[in-house]
C-alpha cells in the first residue's frame, strides 16, 4: 500500500496495520509519500492500494482506469499557521484572503510543502481561487519557500523560519509540542481535507493483489475501525485527528 504522509506521520497507520495483519493473516508493506507519488506507485502497480487525499486527482486516476473506485475513510481539515505574532495579519482572513494578503503585501514568509502532495495540491487551489496562477507565486519573492518535503519536516522548518504554512490538522497536532507556531486560518470550505482508499484496477495490472486490498477496504470502512479512527489521538491530543466517513462524502 502506498499512503500519503500525514497519515503516516501522524501515526494512524502504524496503529492500524498490525490490526489489519492479525485479522487477515497477511503483511502489509506500508509505503509513504506525497499524493502524487503515491499515485504514480499504482500508475506503476508497485501497489495493490493506495491511501491519499486530493480528490481531483483521485478521480482522474479512476476515470484513466488505473483505479477501481474511490473509497473515502476518513477527513479532517487543512488549517493555516504561522507565527503568534501574525506578521502579515492574517487572523480573521479567509484562506483565499490570507493568500492574498501574502501575495500582495510579502509580509511574511510562507512554506510550501513543494512537493507535489495532496497538501501542496490544496496549496494549489487555494493560490487558484484567490486569483492567481501558481506560476506566478512560486517566483514572487524570497517570502515564498519551496520545502519539497513532507508535512512534519514542512512544519518543523516553518517554525525555525516563523514562517506560515498550509497543514493537515492531524499532523500539525502531532508536532505541536516541538513548534512555535498556532492555527491562524481555521475556516473555509476549501480546508475540507477527505482521504479515500482506491484499489489498483486488476485490468491495468493483473498481478495486483485485488481481494486481499478490497479487505483493507473493507477493514478501514467496518463500524469497528471506524471507531478506533474517530477516537485515535484524542486522549493524548484533546480533539480528533481524523473523522471516520466510511463511503460517505463530508460536507
Amino acid at each position: 500500500m502506498a499512503t500519503t504522509t500525514s497519515l503516516y506521520d501522524t501515526g494512524l497507520w502504524g496503529y492500524l496495520e498490525p490490526r489489519f495483519e492479525e485479522k487477515y493473516n497477511v503483511e502489509l508493506d506500508v509505503i509513504y509519500a506525497g499524493t502524487g507519488k503515491a499515485l504514480e506507485y499504482g500508475r506503476r502497480g508497485d501497489v495493490a492500494i493506495i491511501t491519499v487525499h486530493s480528490k481531483a486527482r483521485e478521480e482522474q486516476f479512476v476515470a484513466e482506469g488505473y483505479g477501481v473506485a474511490r473509497m473515502p475513510f476518513a477527513y479532517n481539515y487543512f488549517l493555516i499557521v504561522g507565527p503568534e505574532a501574525d506578521p502579515a495579519g492574517l487572523k480573521g482572513l479567509n484562506p483565499e484572503e490570507a493568500f492574498q494578503k501574502l501575495m500582495e503585501t510579502g509580509g511574511g514568509s510562507f512554506v510550501s510543502r513543494g512537493d507535489d502532495s495532496g497538501t501542496h495540491s490544496k496549496e494549489k487551489s487555494i493560490w487558484k481561487n484567490a486569483g492567481y496562477a501558481y506560476e506566478e507565486v512560486q517566483p514572487a519573492g524570497s517570502w515564498y519557500i519551496e520545502a519539497g518535503t513532507g508535512m512534519g519536516p514542512t512544519l518543523m522548518m516553518a517554525s525555525e523560519k516563523q514562517a506560515y504554512t498550509l497543514t493537515d490538522l492531524g499532523t500539525f497536532l502531532i508536532y505541536r509540542g516541538k513548534l512555535e507556531l498556532v492555527p491562524v486560518v481555521d475556516k473555509g470550505d476549501i480546508l475540507l481535507n477527505v482521504y479515500s482508499a482506491i484499489v489498483v484496477s486488476p485490468e491495468v495490472i493483473p498481478e495486483a493483489k485485488i481481494e486481499m486490498a478490497n479487505n483493507l477496504i473493507d477493514f478501514l470502512t467496518s463500524p469497528e475501525i471506524q471507531e478506533l479512527i474517530s477516537n485515535y489521538g484524542v486522549e493524548e491530543y484533546g480533539r480528533q485527528l481524523f473523522i471516520p466517513c466510511a463511503g460517505a462524502e463530508p460536507k
